[in-house]
């Protein structure tokens, strides 16, 4: 996002260009919205368990990264966030249809400040926002933005498994109840992909390539670790 912020991407791959990373999570991580308070996480628990607690640039609330597929999205742009936001995932969307899993946009939007009120909502997968992807009124990826000047990050997480809803297990200090809770809120709002495919990560990244409409044709290219370096990135591992 600096990299596009001050130009530096543009001058090594050209002024309208965009880039999608995909990756996962080793080891297993809590990502805590840049506003959320920390200490609604145990730390110690995660320690204990060898998982990281990180803190993301963007809103909303923890997310438990186990089994998933994450993305993120960066572009130099103009546009709306709320066009960006539907247009990254319709490409998502048509990427699931590929191996059998019709997802549909959430046609609503809540209200994120008197749900956050809620001791329950830690969870980023308890509440959906307008065009994020469901399965039966279920969230199955869950999506956070920021935008710095002309430039827009945009990542999520796609659950491969069910190991998401896991996060009741790091609350701090929770009480039996609240734990209940928001077990029973992941188990009643948060899907995962296994509910409806055998396909994975290594399936999907190819179909949402496809869907982006990226190709060699039309100058796209996989960044190496060198490119990276030149755009002062250093800590990402590339397989």
């Amino acid at each position: 996002m600096q990299a596009m912020a001050d130009g530096s991407f543009q001058r090594l791959f050209g002024a309208n260009g965009c880039l999608w990373r995909f990756y996962s999570w080793s080891p297993s991580a809590i990502s805590l919205g840049k506003n959320q308070n920390p200490e609604e996480i145990d730390r110690e628990r995660c320690r204990a368990d060898g998982v990281d607690v990180v803190v993301r640039p963007t809103g909303g609330r923890a997310v438990f990264h186990a089994d998933e597929l994450t993305y993120s999205f960066f572009a130099a742009t103009e546009l709306p966030n709320e066009t960006i936001y539907r247009m990254v995932h319709e490409t998502l969307q048509q990427a699931l249809a590929g191996v059998g899993v019709e997802a549909e946009f959430c046609r609503t939007q809540p209200d994120f400040r008197a749900r956050y009120a809620s001791a329950d909502s830690v969870s980023c997968f308890t509440a959906s926002a307008r065009y994020e992807l469901q399965i039966g009124g279920r969230k199955l990826v869950g999506s956070a933005q920021r935008r710095h000047g002309n430039v827009i990050l945009q990542h999520g997480s796609l659950p491969l498994s069910s190991r998401h809803r896991q996060i009741s297990r790091y609350l701090a200090g929770a009480s039996r109840e609240l734990v209940e809770a928001v077990d029973a809120g992941m188990a009643e709002k948060a899907a995962s992909l296994d509910e409806f495919t055998d396909a994975g990560y290594a399936e999907l990244v190819p179909l949402i390539v496809s869907a982006a409409g990226i190709s060699a044709e039309e100058g796209a290219r996989v960044l190496s670790q060198d490119d990276l370096e030149l755009l002062g990135v250093t800590q990402v591992s590339i397989t």
